[in-house]
């Protein structure tokens, strides 16, 4: 069927529309060098991004991080570059937008993977959406991570959630800790929901006193083993006759 001038009035209208400096415009990637992305942005001239304007993460690769057909979003800087092009800078237009979506995150709680990319005082450093977020160590696992520690979390991929926002002074806080938390607490469930009378299991002697010993069975249980339960060979006077934490 043949294509009538109806079908491109959108293209139409959209290639004759005034851009000004300042304006955040949506396209799509349509090439990659080594020092700029072409993008289409529906308009009579294409966009351009340099590399410098792209991410915010320092590892950013343009080769590597960047795709053909890959939708973006950036702020006009100039509307000719001296050579047609619209000029572009996704970073701008990340700084200005992403700190709506990051209030959006943390109310819907939710979960992203990132990579820790470094260690710092106090905690942890990832990258989301090309954001640099910090991690303290009170939330970059279920129990705190000393200081000595931190480096060991580097390269490892975790989940987390947005747990606070500082628009005015660009900051974002991530956290592992209620993901893990909610994890450990179903897992609590799960076995709580098959300890039955005569179940045999194992668990670690977690403390002693003058009455048993409390037994840790994993996923947060525990379990009192009455000191008239410990042996059937002697009456013990202390558990720790035979036992130890």
């Amino acid at each position: 069927m043949a294509e009538s001038m109806k079908d491109f009035q959108a293209e139409i209208d959209n290639s004759f529309r005034k851009i000004q400096e300042g304006d955040i415009l949506k396209g799509t990637v349509i090439g990659v060098s080594e020092t700029e992305v072409a993008v289409d942005i529906q308009y009579y001239a294409q966009g351009v991004i340099p590399a410098d304007e792209y991410s915010n993460d320092p590892k950013f690769s343009i080769r590597h991080d960047v795709e053909i057909g890959q939708e973006v979003e950036a702020t006009v800087i100039k509307t000719d570059d001296g050579h047609g092009n619209i000029l572009l800078s996704r970073k701008k237009a990340s700084d200005e937008l992403v700190w709506d979506r990051f209030a959006e995150y943390r109310s819907q709680k939710r979960e992203f993977s990132v990579k820790i990319d470094s260690a710092v005082k106090g905690g942890a450093v990832a990258y989301l959406e090309d954001t640099r977020g910090f991690i303290p160590a009170s939330k970059l696992d279920l129990n705190f991570v000393e200081e000595e520690a931190l480096p060991g979390y580097v390269g490892k991929i975790i989940r987390v959630r947005v747990a606070d926002v500082d628009r005015e002074k660009k900051k974002l806080i991530l956290s592992a800790k209620e993901i893990l938390r909610e994890e450990a607490e179903k897992r609590r469930a799960a076995k709580a929901s098959n300890v039955r009378v005569g179940l045999v299991t194992e668990g670690t002697v977690e403390s002693i006193k003058d009455y048993g010993a409390f037994i840790d069975l994993g996923e947060g249980l525990s379990g009192l083993l009455h000191i008239s339960q410990i042996t059937s060979e002697k009456r013990l006077k202390y558990p720790g006759e035979v036992l130890q934490v």
